[in-house]
């Protein structure tokens, strides 16, 4: 019996064949099939869709390939995090679903940069025996979702940079150019990936950091404590956002070095209570933000700012960096007032 003739005219009656349906009809146990069919893969006449139980071949053409996809919109796959590359995951995707096809070129680059960029950190920070994938498109959106149970996002930023409590952490992640690895990382992964989704999410150790980018506003949520991280990320798939305009918008365009150069602070979330009283605050606001030559701080749902908030930001620390610029926005009266006057603009 030519087990390969009868594959190949099996394609005559169904689009999709099974590995088990030709070991059925033959009698030959599966794992015979299996390597009947690697051959076929290997001369080009079939390809394999998907994995393990709801895997199935289908012969090797464009039409073919792209109608079986077509119905394949979701994937969920625990890998381990053993020479685990990010890149390969999403080959894999790629490869086995139709969630990639014909979407807009900004949206494709957008996903494998924010895709790449989320699996990267989770594989090489987490110390997670196994990550958890899973990727999903709708009539409307892409979304993915990253889950480790490793050490925690937000907690190894707090402990491996000596920080007071998890919101500080949580601060100095949306600076950019936070990492706990800077021999490997350059901490702008978060940065720009929180910046051009629709939503994105951090859920670790009892926190959920919320980026509403539709609504433009971030919020912090006590949560039931989740041990490990996990992320969360959609876009629409009419959006019109691209990497490029968001990368120019805070990297120098000008010189064309394109160095990480710009960045903003949330400044509520440095706070305890409705205001910004103290020096202290301002230091742990400012923080790492000598990396930067571009600087805005933030001061929605911020009520007043002292005096010695405002001296230590536009007097002290601006005196110890001439070069760098400061600026503000969401300011009300009052803040406005303060900051005004510590800069001597009244």
């Amino acid at each position: 019996m030519n087990i390969k003739r009868l594959i190949l005219e099996e394609f005559k009656k169904s689009n999709e064949i099974r590995s088990s349906e030709i070991a059925q009809k033959t009698g030959k146990t599966r794992s015979w099939i299996n390597q009947i069919f690697k051959s076929l893969v290997e001369e080009g006449k079939v390809v394999l869709i998907g994995k393990n139980r709801g895997a199935f071949y289908i012969l090797a053409n464009k039409e073919s390939v792209k109608e079986a996809k077509s119905h394949i919109f979701r994937f969920r796959r625990v890998f381990k995090n053993v020479e685990l590359k990010e890149d390969n995951v999403l080959k894999d995707i790629k490869h086995e679903t139709g969630i990639f096809l014909d979407i807009p070129d900004n949206i494709l680059h957008i996903l494998d940069y924010s895709f790449t960029e989320m699996l990267n950190n989770a594989i090489d920070h987490s110390g997670s025996d196994k990550i958890t994938v899973e990727m999903e498109r709708s009539s409307t959106d892409i979304s993915f979702k990253i889950t480790d149970t490793g050490v925690g996002i937000l907690n190894n930023i707090k402990e491996k940079k000596n920080l007071p409590d998890v919101m500080v952490a949580i601060g100095n992640l949306l600076k950019g150019k936070t990492t706990t690895d800077p021999a490997r990382h350059t901490g702008e992964g978060i940065f720009f990936t929180s910046r051009i989704a629709d939503t994105f999410i951090i859920n670790s150790f009892g926190k959920k950091l919320f980026f509403h980018n539709i609504l433009e506003d971030i919020f912090v949520d006590d949560v039931k404590e989740f041990h490990g991280t996990e992320i969360f990320f959609i876009i629409a798939l009419d959006s019109k956002k691209d990497l490029k305009s968001l990368f120019d918008k805070y990297t120098d365009t000008v010189t064309e070095t394109y160095a990480f150069n710009t960045s903003e602070v949330i400044v509520k979330l440095f706070q305890f209570g409705d205001n910004m009283i103290s020096r202290s605050q301002a230091k742990r606001v400012l923080e790492g933000m000598e990396k930067f030559e571009n600087i805005t701080l933030d001061f929605k749902d911020v009520h007043t700012v002292g005096q010695g908030f405002a001296d230590e930001i536009f007097r002290v620390w601006q005196n110890e960096y001439p070069n760098l610029k400061i600026d503000y926005r969401h300011a009300n009266e009052n803040i406005t007032f303060m900051l005004k006057r510590a800069k001597g603009e009244v």
